[in-house]
């Protein structure tokens, strides 16, 4: 389902900036100044939106920002280092999706800040399982990696990088073409379930 309220866009605009900016940050700590040196340790949402990524959420009901760049040969433990960093986007996102049920669940239903508050809360969870997802080159692909046995790890990246162009056009068909021809999105259709009840459960437990 496509995002078209002004409330969603300011949503975005903060729920990728801090996904974009956690990278750079665990990336930084952990040993790697790639990202910091090329001004993505930073909350300016300007160093963060992709074009494509954006007119995609409006389009396709899904985005992305600017990837963040990683040198893995100045982490330490670049297998762990490097899962690490990937996972920082999501877990971030995931942060936020709790923080900000506070306000959805206190606030006057209808208001401004409570509608800011669940396209945060939205965005946030969308986010969080989209990104997750095993399909390069999104973050789960590389988080994944650290499951794999050693002698697994070259045979993985190669894959990941040959299959890369194949994983992005099946997500863009599946979520544009999809819906007009057979009438649902294949990959919406799983995160749509999966962030319907994660945010019950949050809302819940708030």
């Amino acid at each position: 389902m496509p995002f078209f309220s002004i409330y969603h866009f300011l949503a975005l605009v903060c729920v990728l900036t801090l996904h974009e900016a956690s990278h750079a940050w665990v990336a930084y700590r952990l040993g790697d100044p790639t990202a910091q040196r090329a001004g993505r340790l930073s909350l300016n949402p300007l160093r963060h939106l992709d074009l494509l990524g954006t007119l995609m959420l409006f389009v396709a009901g899904m985005g992305w920002g600017k990837p963040v760049p990683v040198d893995a040969r100045n982490f330490a433990h670049p297998r762990r280092d490097q899962a690490l960093t990937a996972l920082a986007g999501p877990a971030a996102n995931l942060i936020l999706a709790f923080l900000v049920a506070i306000p959805y669940t206190y606030l006057a239903q209808g208001s401004p800040l409570w509608l800011f508050s669940g396209a945060v809360l939205d965005l946030s969870l969308v986010l969080f399982f989209f990104n997750m997802l095993p399909f390069p080159p999104l973050d789960g692909s590389k988080f994944y990696a650290l499951f794999f046995p050693t002698s697994w790890q070259a045979r993985y990246h190669r894959f990941l990088n040959k299959s890369t162009p194949y994983a992005l056009t099946f997500l863009v068909v599946d979520l544009t073409f999809f819906p007009e021809v057979f009438g649902f999105s294949l990959v919406w259709s799983v995160l749509s379930t999966l962030v319907f009840w994660l945010k019950t459960a949050i809302l819940v437990i708030i």
